[in-house]
């Protein structure tokens, strides 16, 4: 039996949700704050562009007890997912755990306290409120990144626009205008065929390097069956390998490397990369991370009649209804969309925290892509970015709940953190240099891998599935992980007392 915890979860999408169901389920005292007016995170629609739809199948983006409805089409819209999302919610009776419209400005831990204590903002009110844990749900897409360009102070004057991906949030933006989309992200091919279809006078497609792109069909094949195996998982260095399996690998490392030139032969054929010169200088299977975009349907075919057209390069400066480029191409432009992602980081944990959570070159310092032993008391749901976010995020919520309780079967110590960290960050920066995107916070391709360690961690007695083809010739199935955790050990959380918890809780400052 373990103490009950007065646990915060911050961020109200996928990942706050599901580490808000796992806490609670688990008998804690949940308080959960979204700064936003709904739930949703990145799906809410405010924040979603037209036509936005996931990258990955159906299958691939649910709760492992929650599948997506029937008649979802295999990728669904993002008011579909807004809406799968308030369904899970109330399935588990979530939104009561939910503050909304509530801002956390400073997370900070005072000399000698265990918990933290968040600074809370809401209408114009300002309060502290102290939590024995926290479970950081804000993911990788929180905080807008924002550019700026020489010139965009008198083009924007004289009538231009300039906005985030995220700001494109009605077609009618782009009717009868010239649209620069720069950036070369799944977000930004999908505002481009968008602009395109919504009667654009022109449409630029502005990106700096070539990069693998995934069709949803490779070769007539929905590519969740061809990509998202632990066969083809295997094929990619990954880390902590055995000296028997490093033999293995070396023995089948001419089979490994035709199997790969002869996808990327079939993706140079099927999308033409040639005729287009977008194809990449690097092997496919050394780049392959969550920054692999999946080809937007209408993309390829806009170059084809020439509704969109590629550039290669990026913003040097804007002139009065003209965007130049670096390459020193002058293009027509009235609307710049600048689909340049996020930042990632926790920008409301107190600096000197920060510095011990993300290193000089900007990789982030977490045992399983989830806590820092430099930061007790706290955790990151989201952070472990996946092709197959939703199950990715529950499996480790999971954990951390586990982890937070003293509960894994596996419970490391803080030597054993660190060495850990050390030796994955050193296969990041040698090994895999592909794996430091988004500060080397991503399982991708790596997903079997992952959740292999975390139910092995959990004492999870199966975490596979009875048929060996469907386990390593098929996708992640939720509903299995479902049962495997159902396996891991059970344990009690010791209730407070009314008036502990009511002594805990302080009022709003006025």
């Amino acid at each position: 039996m373990v103490n009950r915890k007065k646990v915060a979860v911050i961020g109200g999408g996928v990942s706050g949700l599901a580490a808000a169901k796992a806490f609670a389920e688990k008998g804690h005292d949940v308080t959960a704050f979204e700064r936003s007016h709904d739930l949703g995170g990145v799906w809410e629609p405010s924040r979603s562009y037209p036509d936005v739809q996931t990258q990955s199948p159906k299958d691939l983006y649910s709760f492992t007890d929650h599948p997506m409805p029937d008649d979802y089409p295999e990728w669904p819209k993002g008011p579909q997912v807004h809406a799968y999302l308030h369904s899970y919610a109330e399935k588990h009776d979530l939104h009561k755990l939910f503050h909304l419209k509530t801002n956390v400005a400073l997370m900070d831990r005072k000399d000698g306290q265990d918990g933290w204590t968040l600074t809370l903002e809401k209408d114009g009110k300002r309060w502290e409120e102290h939590f024995d844990f926290i479970a950081v749900g804000t993911g990788q897409f929180s905080d807008k990144n924002t550019l700026s360009h020489p010139g965009q102070e008198a083009f924007t004057a004289a009538g231009g626009q300039v906005m985030h991906s995220s700001e494109y949030t009605d077609s009618g933006m782009a009717e009868g205008k010239n649209v620069l989309v720069l950036g070369g992200s799944k977000s930004a091919t999908d505002i481009a065929v968008n602009a395109a279809r919504s009667g654009a006078k022109s449409v630029h497609l502005v990106y700096r390097d070539n990069v693998w792109r995934i069709p949803y069909f490779v070769g007539g094949i929905n590519f969740k069956r061809l990509l998202y195996m632990r066969a083809q998982e295997m094929q990619f260095n990954t880390w902590g390998k055995a000296p028997a399996q490093r033999l293995i690998a070396a023995a089948l490392k001419p089979l490994v490397w035709a199997s790969f030139r002869g996808l990327e032969t079939l993706l140079k054929l099927q999308l033409k990369l040639k005729k287009w010169d977008m194809v990449p200088d690097e092997p496919i299977e050394k780049t392959v991370s969550c920054s692999v975009p999946i080809v937007t349907p209408g993309l390829f075919e806009g170059f084809e009649d020439g509704t969109i057209k590629p550039v290669r390069g990026t913003i040097d400066h804007y002139e009065e209804g003209h965007a130049v480029l670096t390459t020193g191409d002058r293009m027509p432009c009235d609307l710049s969309v600048l689909a340049v992602g996020w930042k990632l980081g926790v920008p409301f944990l107190a600096e000197r925290f920060r510095d011990k959570l993300i290193d000089d070159d900007g990789q982030y310092r977490v045992y399983r892509l989830s806590v820092n032993p430099d930061l007790p008391d706290m955790g990151f749901v989201g952070f472990n970015s996946s092709f197959c976010t939703v199950l990715s995020a529950e499996m480790i919520a999971n954990w951390l709940v586990r982890f937070a309780d003293g509960k894994l079967k596996r419970q490391p110590t803080e030597a054993q953190m660190l060495e850990n960290i050390d030796m994955m960050l050193a296969w990041k920066r040698t090994e895999r240099p592909a794996a430091q995107v988004y500060g080397g916070l991503c399982s991708a391709p790596f997903h079997f891998k992952h959740f292999d360690e975390l139910l092995a961690d959990m004492g999870a007695w199966k975490r596979s599935r009875s048929n060996p083809l469907a386990e390593h010739f098929s996708y992640p199935h939720a509903p299995a992980y479902g049962e495997f955790l159902k396996t891991t050990p059970t344990y009690t959380v010791e209730a407070a007392t009314v008036a502990d918890l009511e002594e805990r809780v302080p009022e709003p400052a006025e």
